[in-house]
């Protein structure tokens, strides 16, 4: 299998996902495109990370470790203020990995996700984002799970490990049918469901393109107390600017209304003032809970944004270790 370089080049590739068309393939066509997934995934990512706990994609686990120097972003709650009062240096305490990881992916699969521009859904990244955290967290005897929410409905797939559990839980996901017209999704209550049963500390995923009512922090707030916490957020572009096309018939699945607009220069710099605002708005709340977010857009090379995050959140923490034991020799 061919590796991936630190900024996920690996050759000449298509770096669009494969399409579920929003769960309505069926086999062999889904197993096709599930096999083309996983392919990627592995040829891309192989190589890529090191060690026995590739589940832990960017940084800790629930053990408790070394201290490292605080930089901006680091959560409060960890402060190490024994250390912080020997170097005279705010220091944060960091933690080892379990030798078992239990992850939980929450994928918002509402009617927004139902959308792209690009060559595919942001629904077919989800389903790809998935795929790759599924890789990365199945070394050992970890265990992954997932929470599939569409504002219709809710599916727990509990959490296991081996090889057959990963391939049906990916399955299940990418033949999640769209809901209903008219259905708003509903990210704050299945983030919420992470909550109940209260399980062993490992590491909580949350796959959404996070529009709409920012309505989740408290549930986000109360797991990432817990549990160490991913955000995926998936975007198309029209999500953030509309195009100068005139006159244009736009419609909302989630509210069920649809509206005729004309795209003048005032309705397309409001657009994107609004939407700017908003993507800042989540970033600051995922900051708060201390939840490092990671972009995927469907313009992009979502698996060579991933090796890119991967690999950063990798050295910034290599580094930090390094700072730390330096100082720790004054």
């Amino acid at each position: 299998m061919s590796g991936a370089s630190a900024d996920g080049s690996a050759g000449r590739h298509d770096p669009r996902p494969p399409s579920f068309r929003s769960g309505e393939l069926r086999d062999p066509s889904l197993g096709a495109a599930l096999r083309t997934l996983e392919l990627t995934v592995r040829r891309r990512l192989d190589g890529v990370l090191h060690g026995d706990h590739l589940g832990l994609i960017p940084g800790p686990g629930s053990e408790p470790g070394d201290a490292r120097e605080y930089q901006p972003g680091d959560d409060v709650r960890q402060m190490d203020w024994s250390v912080t009062a020997r170097t005279t240096h705010p220091h944060v305490r960091q933690s080892v990995a379990d030798r078992e990881l239990e992850t939980w992916m929450v994928l918002d699969l509402s009617s927004s996700l139902d959308f792209g521009t690009t060559g595919c859904e942001k629904r077919d990244l989800a389903v790809a984002a998935a795929a790759a955290i599924t890789h990365l967290t199945s070394g050992g005897g970890n265990r992954i799970g997932a929470v599939v929410a569409t504002g219709a409905k809710t599916t727990r797939i509990p959490a296991r490990g081996g090889q057959a559990h990963r391939q049906a839980m990916l399955r299940e996901i990418a033949t999640t049918p769209s809901a209903p017209d008219g259905v708003r999704g509903d990210l704050r209550g299945a983030i919420e469901s992470l909550r109940r049963p209260q399980r062993r500390r490992g590491m909580a995923v949350i796959i959404s393109d996070f529009l709409g009512p920012i309505d989740w922090e408290r549930s986000l707030r109360a797991i990432a107390a817990r549990h160490d916490v991913l955000a995926v957020e998936v975007v198309d572009p029209r999500d953030l600017e509309l195009p100068d096309i005139g006159d244009v018939v736009l419609h909302d699945p989630e509210s069920g209304r649809t509206r005729e607009f004309s795209t003048t220069p005032q309705l397309r710099a409001d657009f994107a003032e609004a939407a700017h605002a908003h993507r800042q708005d989540v970033e600051r709340v995922l900051r708060r809970c201390g939840a490092p977010r990671l972009t995927l857009r469907t313009d992009g090379d979502w698996i060579a944004d991933v090796v890119r995050f991967v690999s950063a959140r990798r050295h910034t923490l290599g580094a930090s270790a390094v700072n730390t034991a330096r100082a720790g020799r004054r």
